[in-house]
């Protein structure tokens, strides 16, 4: 007869175990790898599979029968992809993936459609996996570097638009007179920088004005940085 297990008090901890156990299903359609996963799970004392698949549609029911603590989902499939899987199951439980892709739209993909986790094989150890699983169980978000550093530059806003400036009809000496304008400097500096005469520098500025509608170099400096489409208006 097999030895009962428990403690000096009469705890059955067999029966402690299979409450505290975090409980696996294994996804991926190669059976070396599916096996491979399992042995290491099963070496845990903390981890539990409690069952397998191979495609993705077997992935569906297998989950759905067993309402697994975590799901470790591979991406590429036959029938039904992770990603696809992913975005049905983690209605019921944690969803980690674990495969050998790491493009950057397939882990943005398999994050939006509610994957807890992503590991690349060969980008950990065998003991960081019972780390990730337990993590993702009690609720973490878990990425390996490379999927983190995914996610980085997918949020990370978009750099602002360089300002259009107005056309207006400037010309390239224009343009270029009003670029000074704009960065403060003297009509006086402005001759000295494009090797004109003050009074011609003077004229520039007055077409400039005519042109983009404004009568004070704060306004034209206000149209030209500020990319209006059309001119300041003017006071009654």
């Amino acid at each position: 007869m097999a030895e009962a297990t428990g403690t000096r008090d009469g705890t059955d901890t067999s029966a402690h175990r299979a409450v505290t156990d975090v409980t696996v299903v294994v996804v991926d359609d190669n059976s070396v790898i599916r096996m491979g996963l399992t042995s290491l799970i099963d070496a845990s004392d903390r981890l539990r599979v409690v069952g397998q698949a191979a495609d993705g549609e077997e992935a569906v029911r297998v989950v759905r029968a067993t309402m697994p603590d975590v799901v470790l989902l591979d991406v590429r499939m036959p029938r039904r992809d992770g990603v696809q899987v992913a975005a049905e199951v983690s209605a019921w439980s944690k969803v980690l993936m674990l495969t050998y892709s790491d493009a950057p739209e397939v882990v943005r993909a398999a994050v939006e459609a509610g994957a807890s986790g992503y590991l690349v094989h060969g980008q950990f150890e065998a003991g960081d996996l019972e780390r990730t699983i337990l993590s993702v169980a009690a609720g973490s978000f878990v990425l390996s570097p490379h999927a983190a550093a995914v996610m980085r530059d997918a949020l990370r806003p978009a750099p602002a638009p360089a300002p259009v400036r107005p056309d207006a009809g400037l010309s390239a000496r224009e343009a270029e007179v009003m670029e000074l304008v704009a960065a403060g400097q003297t009509n006086r500096e402005i001759a000295a920088t494009c090797f004109l005469s003050e009074k011609t520098v003077k004229n520039h500025i007055n077409h400039i004005f005519a042109k983009l509608g404004v009568r004070t170099r704060a306004e034209a400096v206000a149209v030209w940085l500020g990319g209006a489409a059309g001119p300041v208006p003017r006071g009654g």
